[in-house]
């Protein structure tokens, strides 16, 4: 099972455009959205966000709408607890997805570390192989730093041994 968790070296959420955030004014306070607009660079990135190290400069003491937590979830959004984890894997993956892309080290960063797992393969003895179906590559994991992808079309066919 797939469980959420923050990924260092990401700050996907940081982006906090108003524009593509439209639906603000339903799930924050008026004290909250004015506190969130506040926050906003003109860029649109959060003010609290650390460009260089790529981490929220508030980070413990963020504002409880900046929070992935099951109470908070709950009463903004109305996601029950047993459905936190999927609802904020599936937030996260979106948003990543937006800003870095469907093919970005972000968001395999982020499956991996949460659990996401794409279709296992063996290649050349190697288990640290996926296929993504999605954007057909080979993605492999040398380590949480080093990730190299090839289209899938590119190998030679006895290559690949997709398991069942």
């Amino acid at each position: 099972m797939a469980t959420w968790q923050c990924v260092k070296n990401c700050g996907a959420c940081c982006y906090l455009e108003p524009s593509e955030r439209p639906d603000l004014g339903d799930y924050l306070t008026p004290e909250e959205l004015t506190l969130y607009l506040g926050m906003v660079a003109d860029d649109g990135w959060c003010v609290n966000y650390d460009r260089d190290t790529r981490e929220c400069r508030v980070y413990d003491d963020r504002p409880a709408f900046c929070r992935v937590d099951a109470t908070e979830f709950e009463l903004r959004y109305g996601v029950e607890e047993a459905d936190l984890n999927e609802f904020a894997i599936e937030c996260c993956q979106e948003h990543i997805n937006d800003i870095y892309g469907d093919r970005s080290l972000e968001l395999i960063r982020f499956n991996q570390a949460v659990g996401v797992k794409a279709k296992r393969i063996r290649r050349s003895g190697n288990p640290n192989a996926t296929h993504d179906p999605k954007t057909q590559h080979v993605v492999t994991f040398y380590d949480s730093r080093q990730i190299a992808f090839q289209p899938v079309d590119t190998l030679r066919p006895n290559y690949i041994q997709f398991k069942a």
